[in-house]
């Protein structure tokens, strides 16, 4: 009934199935069940000094033997650990970037730098302030023509004066700087010789089609930027934190203290 079937492409070429089937588990039947690697197995620490290691480790135990497949194992172990680690703490990083600011779920509700901005030119409106009340005070003190005169009013002229000088320098420079920019006259721009030619490190770089002569023939295709993740001390310190068997360790409060 099988052979009958127009379905059947294998039957209607003339191969039985079965044959081939019996014949392919025959030839190849010491492969079965066998597991195949396309590279060698190689440990990610070094072995020998991972070994030593291991064995002043297991002798405190009373252990003097350790093969070689508990190395391989406790490397491969390592390897494990610390990619999890570094997945972790990526993640950590990614989240502490990320900006709500045009997500439309998110409402602004502090800002922290304008609030600072807010205070400094409080601080330096007071600062102004008093500058203007000192600069009062000295002036009083130098139009003062008293004839007996104290060492206090002596030293408020004398700083009158000198403060006088001060603002007379700082309009000088001022009236100088003026003079000589409107000698040097406004800045231009740097004209390119062509509409499509880079200029990098002194050299140009052409990037139009090839239909302009003279130019270079570089291919306008941009290469993406490779992200790059900087992780730092503050995020490893929220992992251990986080993580139930360092949140309590010694390395945890190392990091504290730096």
């Amino acid at each position: 009934r099988d052979d009958d079937d127009i379905n059947d492409v294998a039957s209607m070429a003339g191969v039985n199935l079965n044959e081939e089937s019996a014949r392919i588990m025959a030839t190849n039947s010491d492969l079965v069940g066998t597991q195949i690697q396309s590279c060698k197995d190689e440990p990610f620490l070094a072995a020998i000094p991972l070994h030593k290691r291991i064995l002043e480790t297991a002798k405190k135990l009373g252990i003097t033997d350790v093969p070689a497949e508990v190395v391989t194992f406790i490397s491969h172990a390592t390897q494990n650990r610390l990619r999890t680690v570094i997945e972790k703490v990526t993640v950590i990083t990614q989240h502490r970037m990320e900006s709500y600011k045009d997500d439309e779920w998110y409402e602004q509700a502090t800002d922290v730098r304008s609030q600072l901005k807010f205070f400094e030119q409080l601080e330096r409106l007071e600062k102004q302030r008093k500058d203007e009340q000192e600069r009062e005070i000295l002036l009083k003190a130098a139009k003062s023509r008293s004839r007996q005169e104290d060492p206090e009013q002596a030293r408020l002229k004398q700083k009158a004066k000198e403060m006088q000088q001060q603002e007379l320098a700082q309009m000088r420079q001022r009236d100088a700087n003026l003079t000589a920019l409107a000698a040097i006259g406004p800045r231009k721009k740097r004209k390119l010789d062509a509409p499509g030619l880079l200029t990098i490190g002194g050299e140009g770089v052409g990037v139009c089609g090839g239909s302009q002569a003279g130019l270079g023939t570089a291919s306008p295709r941009q290469y993406p930027r490779q992200k790059i993740t900087r992780v730092n001390l503050r995020d490893f310190i929220f992992y251990m934190e986080q993580e139930r068997e360092m949140s309590h360790s010694l390395l945890l409060y190392r990091a504290l203290l730096k």
